[in-house]
């Protein structure tokens, strides 16, 4: 899997996400918005990879995690966070609802304002965590 099999695997799940929730599935929307930030950061990820280069195996191996702020690490982008979340603190409160998510939200129940607000912070235009991250990966 490559970096643009990750950014269309990431707006996919984004648009299935949506679906769900117009469809009143609030659990499956939630748990697969959670899981296209983490396909939009592991495109990141690919994007620091160099073509030629033998990859640092720990770098790798932790690269295969459902942690978001861990993968925010990885792909180099904590500074530019920062900097956001300093000049911005919708997006950083964004950014904080956002990293709470895991894989295992697949087992809870949520509720259509903890999906509404969620889905609000992936994707909101000015303050969301998808548009930052698209200008990055």
């Amino acid at each position: 899997m490559n970096r643009k099999d990750l950014q269309q695997l990431a707006n996919l799940r984004l648009r299935e996400a949506q679906a769900l929730y117009r469809a009143r599935q609030y659990s499956g929307a939630y748990y697969l918005a959670g899981y296209a930030v983490e396909c939009a950061l592991k495109a990141c990820i690919a994007k620091n990879s160099k073509r030629h280069d033998f990859p640092d195996k720990k770098r790798v191996i932790e690269s295969y995690t459902h942690d978001l702020e861990k993968l925010a690490l990885l792909a180099n982008l904590e500074e530019s966070r920062l900097l956001l979340a300093q000049e911005d603190p919708i997006f950083q409160d964004n950014w904080a609802s956002i990293v709470r998510w895991s894989e295992e939200s697949r087992y809870r129940i949520i509720e259509k304002q903890a999906c509404n607000e969620f889905l609000n912070a992936i994707m909101e235009r000015h303050h969301g965590l998808m548009p930052w991250i698209k200008q990055l990966w």
